[in-house]
């Protein structure tokens, strides 16, 4: 029995559709923006913060006693990818989509607001709708905002909805959740030539394909071991598409990827030190991008949201190895919140995080609302009716 009745759980869903018919990519969530916050002034916020971090907003939903903070963490940006769908709901805007979930996750927050509508015992919720968070870039921000203190948490939770596991199963796990990852740049220089003279030149060409030789084989062990690694190949250019120029320029990217912080340190010094290795003749400049930090579980806060899972007969799948894919939720536990994300299951067959197919279940949105609810009773208690 969830908290939403049938006329807001309609309500919530149709504001889904409506935010997956518009999508906004990361940086650009003006308009997603100005409607969160337009919805979070219906539903009684006490505050609302608006810019937090480039376009992001936050909402305060305060008890007259006092107490901890908990933020609760979505995401309002799409993807650069084209929606290939017949829905009547489908992206209007062509070459971008809310592929990966997080039009929901906004909904989600915005049915707890509406289940805030009783205040909490003591303390008080914060509502964050992160910009950015698919370039990694977005957490970083919002915590560099001179605001931050005024919502820093003493608790936070976040979730992602998770296709190929049953729809509403609720997946935990203390420690490592979800992998650090970031994008290596390597744009190299030599001398074009003539190509009847390849030997007048200096090609980038040999020095690249060693690097693609080498740079995948710096990935170790499996999801799960500590000293798991993955690099793996993204692209590469080589001069221009000619025939009578033998090339000056050349670029590799490489996606480098570890179950934690630490690890990555070593990843990245291992990937420098074999470009120094094959480029020695070169111009060489490295460049690094969409940077991620571990999500690593606090496991008091994993274990509140395991008991209120159990406590609304939500399925809880005890996750044995992390999740490959990266979140940038793992700044904000590292800037001391006790935090935990929560893996949601989306449906077994679901088309996958990404696809030009895939759609939100709307299913999720009254047990995200409920399950967040929870964890807020169970911290803060509720206020009297």
């Amino acid at each position: 029995m969830t908290v939403l009745t049938k006329t807001q759980i309609k309500d919530l869903t149709a504001l889904r559709h409506a935010l997956h018919r518009r999508p906004e990519i990361s940086g650009e969530e003006a308009l997603t923006a100005a409607r969160i916050a337009q919805e979070l002034e219906a539903l009684g916020a006490d505050r609302i913060w608006r810019g937090f971090g480039g376009h992001g907003v936050a909402a305060e939903f305060a008890a007259l006693e006092p107490g901890p903070t908990v933020l609760l963490r979505c995401e309002l940006d799409g993807l650069p990818i084209l929606e290939i769908s017949d829905l009547p709901h489908a992206s209007e805007v062509e070459g971008k989509g809310h592929l990966c979930g997080h039009d929901g996750h906004m909904v989600s927050l915005l049915g707890v607001a509406t289940g805030l509508s009783r205040r909490p015992a003591k303390g008080r919720v914060i509502l964050l709708f992160q910009p950015a968070e698919e370039t990694g870039a977005g957490a970083k921000a919002v915590i560099d905002d001179p605001r931050w203190p005024e919502i820093r948490p003493d608790y936070a939770f976040a979730y992602h909805n998770v296709p190929g596991r049953p729809l509403g199963e609720i997946g935990l796990r203390p420690g490592p959740g979800n992998c650090a990852s970031r994008g290596m740049q390597i744009l190299l220089e030599g001398k074009s030539s003539h190509a009847a003279v390849p030997e007048d030149g200096l090609s980038p060409g040999p020095a690249m394909a060693a690097l693609m030789q080498a740079l995948p084989g710096l990935g170790a062990g499996e999801i799960g071991d500590p000293d798991f690694a993955l690099s793996t190949l993204t692209h590469a250019r080589l001069g221009e598409p000619t025939f009578g120029i033998a090339p000056g320029l050349g670029e590799v990217r490489v996606t480098l990827r570890c179950m934690t912080d630490d690890r990555m340190e070593a990843l990245v010094a291992d990937a420098q030190a074999l470009v120094d290795q094959q480029c020695a003749d070169l111009s060489v400049d490295i460049s690094w991008h969409d940077i991620f930090l571990s999500v690593t579980n606090d496991a008091e806060a994993t274990e509140m949201a395991r008991k209120v899972a159990l406590s609304q007969d939500r399925p809880v799948h005890e996750m044995p190895t992390p999740m490959r894919w990266s979140e940038d939720f793992g700044r904000i536990g590292g800037d001391g919140a006790q935090a935990a994300m929560l893996y949601v299951g989306a449906g077994e067959n679901h088309p996958q995080l990404h696809n030009p197919d895939y759609d939100f279940p709307d299913a999720l949105i009254p047990i995200m609302t409920d399950m967040f609810l929870g964890i807020v009773d169970h911290i803060l208690g509720r206020a009297q009716a």
